[in-house]
């Protein structure tokens, strides 16, 4: 079977799937994304080219889809130029490289799309915090993100998503299309290690001192590195113990944080708000998955918080390690952490309830040590790449059923 995937990105969200197939008897992979051409690991890379895209001119309410239809209409140019490319199914992620145009390219061949958000301006990310309130053009804007994204949900055969979360933020007369499908975490990679060096940038961590983790793309308000930082700083002034491990890229991938730094990063602005020893923390910058999971392996407490949106790599990736995860008591998160059995959770905005809970477990690690152990095993049972790997061909045959379906009755 010849899997075609689409992503403005590579590898994306699709990585885990791809380079999995592309190992397999009887699979081929081409990747088709903005970013990358020849062959990785086996897949076959695609590069496509944008033509054009939203100018200062364009609405900023439909900027999004603007630039959405140039991606799409690169995809299906850069396909036009390759005529030995004949995919058994099409994967492609909504709102990252559609695959809008792809049905006139290759007809009869069926859409699965990847729909990880649908954008609401109440009980969201867009009104949870509101020290960082939306302006009054964000609402419209964000109800006209979602127009590739309705395109997609018409135009594919079937869809997923990757948590039930996600699955219920999305439009209520298109769920029946739609499927719970995690990306697939790879456990060979992050699984627990009791042999991992207690080590930090390659900086020892002393016999005593205890290893709290922090894990983002970017520090920024919709994962709560300042709330982070003020938890950290208590837990500071409680402890000397600890030595804080904070990985990330110093920008903000998500919100409009920018409004509200006066010229600073982010970063920038949250340490500036208080007195921090930075003595205690160790800013990594972003790091090789191999070693992420070796620090997350060596982890006495990791920390994690979100918004009501998207879940973050990190916490799977920590959970699936072993660590001892304390999160926020948001939606998204509640659908995988169970307070006091598979990790802890506290409230987003309080602090105070972070450093408690955290200078519980630093003060008895051994106690908390099945929390841990009960992460990693969820993980593998219900977010492991084997089973996600196994739903994903499934979704893909039953799609190939329906375009079956609809071609007889045409015929």
């Amino acid at each position: 079977m010849h899997v075609l995937f689409v992503h403005q990105n590579f590898p994306a969200q699709f990585g885990p799937f791809a380079f999995r197939l592309a190992a397999m008897p009887g699979y081929r992979c081409t990747f088709v994304s903005n970013k990358q051409e020849g062959t990785v690991r086996g897949v076959q890379c695609v590069k496509y080219a944008l033509a054009g895209g939203a100018t200062a001119q364009t609405h900023h309410a439909s900027r999004t889809f603007e630039n959405g239809v140039w991606h799409a209409s690169g995809v299906h140019d850069a396909l036009a130029m390759r005529p030995d490319i004949r995919p058994d199914v099409i994967v492609g992620h909504s709102g990252f490289g559609s695959t809008l145009f792809l049905r006139d390219l290759y007809p009869g061949v069926p859409v699965v799309n990847l729909f990880e958000y649908f954008y609401r301006t109440e009980d969201s990310d867009m009104d949870f915090r509101p020290d960082f309130p939306p302006r009054p053009e964000d609402r419209p804007r964000a109800r006209a993100r979602n127009a590739m994204i309705l395109l997609d949900l018409d135009h594919c055969d079937l869809g997923y998503c990757p948590t039930a979360w996600q699955l219920s933020r999305f439009p209520a007369e298109y769920r029946p299309k739609l499927r719970v499908l995690f990306d697939g975490i790879d456990t060979d990679l992050w699984k627990p290690d009791p042999a991992a060096p207690r080590a930090v940038a390659g900086r020892p961590v002393p016999a005593g001192t205890k290893l709290v983790t922090y894990v983002a793309r970017g520090f920024e308000s919709m994962r709560g590195f300042d709330i982070f930082m003020r938890a950290a700083k208590k837990l500071c002034a409680r402890r000397n113990d600890v030595l804080f491990a904070v990985v990330g890229a110093d920008r903000v991938c998500y919100g409009g944080d920018a409004r509200f730094t006066g010229g600073k990063t982010f970063k920038e602005w949250v340490l500036a708000q208080d007195d921090y020893d930075l003595s205690r923390f160790v800013f990594t910058g972003s790091i090789p998955e191999p070693d992420l999971a070796r620090l997350l392996a060596a982890s006495d407490l990791h920390i994690y918080l979100t918004v009501p949106f998207v879940l973050s790599w990190s916490l799977f990736d920590a959970l699936a390690c072993g660590a001892v995860v304390l999160a926020s008591d948001t939606a998204p998160v509640r659908e995988v952490i169970e307070h006091g059995r598979t990790g802890l959770l506290a409230p987003f905005f309080d602090p105070d309830a972070f450093a408690d809970l955290a200078d519980r477990v630093l003060s008895d690690p051994g106690a908390y040590k099945p929390l841990g152990a009960a992460g990693a095993a969820r993980v593998r049972a219900r977010y492991g790449l084997d089973g996600a790997l196994a739903g994903f061909l499934t979704l893909c045959a039953d799609a190939r059923e329906l375009a079956l379906s609809r071609r007889a009755v045409r015929e």
